[in-house]
């Protein structure tokens, strides 16, 4: 059986290599720890020239980022729409987010939120290859995790049968959360 221990990297595609590197250390503090130049792909040993770049997201989680010189200009899955697809940091506390909130938008970026979701609160904006990121600061208590969890397959199930939202999570949007 397969047992997976940690998330070693997710990878997306940018516009520009050195461009995102130097976002994601000003705004997130995000090291640079590796950068991987081939013309040939490994995997496939297709040629097609690429810069791929690994930054530190913290506690051992890597971000990485492809620009890929062969290839017509990134854009973005048009059938999708723009809040689905989206990348989530998890920061300390309601404090941390604030004060990230305020720094992003005194940095000049646009951010939407703090969005209350029930168990966490968020705030979005956008790095400069159009990808959508979240912080987030979790606000559930563990009697609320462990009921999301219980009611996980049954929600999950009514969904593949109905693809109507299951009602049985409504009491997270129903709570006083701004007391």
């Amino acid at each position: 059986m397969i047992k997976i221990e940690q998330m070693h990297h997710v990878a997306y595609r940018c516009k520009d290599a050195k461009k995102t590197v130097e976002f994601y250390k000003k705004y997130l503090n995000m090291e640079l720890l590796v950068s991987i130049s081939e013309s040939i792909v490994p995997s496939t040993k297709e040629p097609n020239p690429y810069m791929h770049v690994f930054l530190d997201a913290g506690m051992g989680n890597i971000l990485a980022f492809f620009e890929i010189t062969g290839e017509k200009e990134m854009g973005r899955d048009l059938n999708t729409p723009l809040w689905v697809q989206h990348i989530a940091f998890r920061v300390k506390d309601l404090d941390a987010l604030e004060s990230a909130k305020k720094e992003l938008e005194e940095s000049g970026l646009d951010v939407l939120g703090i969005t209350d979701h029930g168990i966490i609160k968020s705030i979005y904006f956008f790095d400069p290859n159009g990808h959508r990121l979240e912080l987030t600061c979790e606000v559930s208590t563990e009697e609320e995790m462990r009921k999301l969890k219980e009611i996980a397959p049954l929600m999950l199930e009514e969904w593949s049968k109905t693809k109507e939202p299951p009602k049985d999570a409504d009491w997270l949007h129903k709570k006083e959360f701004n007391k």
